[in-house]
């Protein structure tokens, strides 16, 4: 069994923290042959790490993080007690999707919508995936 890997798969902390250093490589424009370089390892390290399959040591996390120019609290940021996937076990986190160029443009880029035209694109979206809207909470 591979280190960060439970009976339901890697840790959701674990995963977490490898998507966000996922993210963060993605937005800079880095793909993970360079990170690997600059950190002395294989892109295929990097591949593991961002999965969540192998845990990242602080002094690995430290490295990116330098690397990055973040803090290391970065990597955890919107990570709180109490969040899905951490204070209830086996629980998935609710935005647990692969990171893309592209989800990762249009997050950044939507607030800059109007409210009505975020609701066009996320009507877009939802017919894309024939994906009913939810009900709405009250």
């Amino acid at each position: 069994m591979a280190r960060g890997k439970g009976e339901d798969g890697p840790h959701p902390v674990d995963r977490y923290v490898g998507r966000r250093v996922c993210e963060k490589r993605i937005s800079l424009g880095y793909n993970q042959s360079d990170l690997g370089r600059a950190l002395g390892l294989t892109f295929q390290q990097i591949q593991k790490y961002e999965k969540g399959v192998n845990r990242i040591s602080a002094s690995k996390l430290f490295d990116i993080a330098r690397f990055f120019k973040v803090d290391v609290g970065y990597f955890f940021e919107g990570l709180a007690e109490g969040a899905p996937g951490v204070a209830q076990e086996g629980a998935a986190f609710e935005h647990d999707f692969p990171s893309t160029r592209q989800t990762i443009e249009i997050a950044r880029l939507a607030p800059r919508l109007s409210n009505r035209r975020q609701r066009l694109a996320l009507e877009l979206i939802r017919e894309m995936l024939d994906t009913p809207e939810p009900e709405a909470v009250d």
